[in-house]
């Protein structure tokens, strides 16, 4: 997909941006550790086949948020 400016683009294109789709979805995950941990709730992640939940003052947040992949 070539570099275009959003609003050229339709919404099926936006959708089919794989990279930018991702990238979202991670930015959304890391918010949501920040609120978590800032609130105190703890959060569930699947691990070795089973559920575990990691109490908020485990919740470990990355230091930058994740670049967009090309």
């Amino acid at each position: 997909m070539t570099k275009a400016a959003e609003t050229d683009l339709e919404p099926y294109q936006l959708v089919e941006d794989i990279p930018r789709a991702l990238h979202a979805l991670r930015l959304a995950a890391g918010d949501t550790l920040i609120a978590h941990k800032r609130d105190g709730d703890p959060i569930v992640v699947w691990e070795d086949g089973r559920v575990k939940w990691i109490p908020a003052d485990e919740i470990v947040i990355p230091d930058e948020p994740p670049a967009l992949e090309d």
